[in-house]
């Protein structure tokens, strides 16, 4: 009886350990496995941010005043005013951003090993292109955000981001912060080894690192650290007179609904939006509605008739929902995707336009200042602003150097970046900058400028006194959320 109950025994075992076997060996979710380009294709979706940096990018900067409406007051729009940490965990928020970017990087990632397990088939970079552009990106962006700008001079000390370079396979692994040297360095590296490899060849192009998205992400990179013949390289193919691919605000002006023309803004097939995102965002409400903002008593400073270099009215349109006390250029419409319609719960997202045609041909004209072609430059900023401005006269509106110089001339200790500029190149960069600022107005890239340059910020706040943000305060780098520092990351220095 022992040795029959010793062999049943026996035989549950080894039943079992067969059928463990089998079952083990089986996989339980075959999308896990990255084998075909369609499977890593569809990995790459996910290698975008899907959270917006607007909103805070923008408070911070000089294009938001105190609209003195107290009632519209929150602890979050007030400590990005005063460039304090964000407690805020949610959306619109350094944190939130910060975990977006990683895990977009993560996804990128996956893709990359799953590439380079079938030995980086040929057939397979669209892919790698895709996946190595989106992981530059979302590091590019986290070292804007978080880090001191890039300065040649200091960026072997400067605290970057850790450059995620590998899937992760630990549950709590401690990252420490590379260079800044290092991340441009690698950022640098995956946008070259990308450029060549992308495609347009999507069903859905404009939410893709499409080849021409992939132009104008280089050119911002490439004009950050001052490689100007690689920003005319890479935007030749928009050319010097982009005709139709620039943003089109007459169009907007010219439609009747009203909401159909706020989507127009981010829609696919505006021919200047190159790359979309759509993100979980409740900015298309508290962008026009924040006690720190855009606000109808300081309108005509941005947008005022003497505030461009041809003193006419722009074409841009600043609307109000509260009788001017804030204001907002209408850019953003709300998608709510509900989750339970009985319930009315749901989730917001908005499209945002994270790279233009717009932005790339602002690059170009830059380059070409900075390489002393100011004719080119000069031909390229009347183009531009013709499609700016109400009843441009091609004659008498023509742009010269004399204009330009008398228009920004240059102040001491003003614009400093880390390269050096001729006088006359600083009454363009100032130009330039300030175009930039009212064309992107609500989309936080008026940031950038104030790092590069190491512009000064100042804010004013109702009945205390001016909160004031100096060329190279250490407040320039957000600080890393504490959820990150809790886990080691080394904090930035204040």
């Amino acid at each position: 009886m022992k040795k029959l109950k010793l062999t049943l025994s026996l035989l549950i075992l080894v039943g079992l350990s067969s059928s463990c076997d089998d079952f083990l060996s089986e996989v339980p979710d075959n999308r896990t496995q990255l084998d075909t380009p369609e499977k890593i294709s569809e990995i790459l979706v996910n290698a975008y941010p899907e959270s917006n940096y607007m909103e805070f990018a923008e408070t911070m900067s000089d294009n938001v005043y105190d609209s003195g409406d107290l009632t519209k007051t929150t602890i979050k729009n007030s400590q990005m005013y005063n460039w304090e940490m964000v407690d805020d965990t949610d959306r619109e928020t350094p944190s939130a951003y910060w975990d977006a970017c990683y895990t977009a990087i993560a996804h990128a990632n996956q893709a990359l090993e799953a590439i380079e397990k079938q030995d980086n088939d040929p057939k397979l970079n669209p892919q790698r292109g895709e996946a190595l552009l989106a992981r530059a990106y979302s590091h590019f962006m986290l070292v804007t955000f978080f880090s001191q700008r890039y300065n040649p001079a200091t960026a072997k000390t400067d605290l970057g981001i850790p450059y995620i370079l590998k899937p992760e396979t630990q549950l709590i692994k401690k990252y420490t912060r590379n260079s800044v040297e290092e991340v441009f360095a690698y950022i640098k590296a995956d946008i070259e080894k990308g450029l060549p490899l992308v495609t347009s060849n999507y069903k859905l192009p404009k939410f893709h690192f499409n080849k021409d998205a992939a132009n104008s992400f280089a050119s911002r990179f490439y004009t950050v650290v001052g490689d100007w013949n690689k920003v005319l390289e890479v935007s030749n193919e928009l050319g010097n007179l982009p005709e139709t691919k620039l943003r089109d605000y007459q169009s907007y002006l010219d439609e009747p609904d009203y909401d159909k023309g706020i989507r127009m803004y981010s829609d696919a097939s505006a021919n200047t939006n190159l790359l979309i995102v759509s993100a979980s965002s409740i900015y298309s409400r508290s962008f026009a509605s924040n006690r720190f903002q855009l606000t109808g008593a300081d309108r005509n400073e941005l947008f005022g008739n003497n505030t461009n270099l041809i003193n006419k009215a722009f074409l841009y349109r600043p609307l109000s929902y509260n009788g001017q006390v804030t204001i907002f250029v209408p850019k953003f419409a709300e998608y709510f995707k509900y989750t339970n319609a009985n319930a009315g719960i749901g989730l917001p997202y908005d499209a945002l336009v994270l790279l233009s045609n717009d932005e790339l041909f602002l690059n170009r004209i830059e380059a070409h200042v900075m390489n002393n072609q100011l004719d080119v430059a000069n031909a390229e900023l009347d183009y531009f602003l013709s499609v700016r401005v109400k009843l441009y006269n091609p004659t008498t509106d023509k742009i010269t150097q004399a204009k330009v110089v008398a228009k920004y001339p240059v102040v001491a200790n003003e614009y400093t970046p880390f390269y050096t500029m001729t006088d006359v190149q600083t009454s363009y960069i100032k130009a330039l900058a300030e175009i930039r600022r009212r064309e992107f107005i609500h989309e936080g890239l008026r940031w950038f400028d104030i790092k590069r340059f190491a512009l000064k910020v100042t804010h004013k706040t109702y009945n205390q006194a001016d909160k004031v943000l100096e060329k190279n305060d250490l407040r320039k780098a957000i600080q890393i959320p504490l959820n990150v520092t809790n886990t080691g990351v080394e904090k930035n220095p204040r």
